[in-house]
């Protein structure tokens, strides 16, 4: 990878829905070479896809909590049911497993603290192994990602 893969990257990073003449224009290319190259990227791995950003309020999901969790054993079989059951809830905008405590964090997007609770007790707690959850409530975003 060089200077001008990093700087497609980073252009399609600020705005994914460039077309191919504006992004070889910002990157001082002409089109069939930077076409080829983004295919390249993409072929690769290096750009996973493309995605829009949408307005949380908008859709119903504007009250996010962060969320520590632990589990009560790290056995395969309650690792695995642990991961697959949060893996599929929609409310769910990321689930990473930690070395360390806490065992995960989360991050869910609902539509208020009612819908959150609702989704801890009823869904989350019913989890068999979860045995403790800390709910972080965000104050003031400074910065995230895309």
């Amino acid at each position: 990878m060089d200077a001008i893969d990093r700087a497609i990257i980073t252009e399609l990073e600020r705005e994914g829905r460039l077309t191919n003449v504006e992004l070889a224009h910002r990157v001082g290319l002409t089109t069939g070479p930077c076409l080829r190259r983004v295919q390249r990227l993409e072929a690769d791995g290096v750009i996973r896809g493309y995605r829009a950003l949408i307005e949380p309020a908008a859709v119903g999901r504007s009250f996010e909590v962060l969320i520590d969790l632990t589990l009560d054993s790290q056995d395969a079989g309650t690792v695995e049911r642990f991961e697959r059951t949060l893996a599929q809830a929609e409310e769910v905008v990321e689930l990473r497993r930690l070395f360390g405590t806490p065992d995960y964090f989360m991050r869910v997007a609902v539509a208020d603290l009612a819908a959150y609770e609702t989704f801890l007790s009823q869904y989350v707690m019913t989890i068999p192994g979860v045995r403790g959850v800390t709910s972080n409530f965000t104050m003031k975003n400074i910065k995230s990602a895309p």
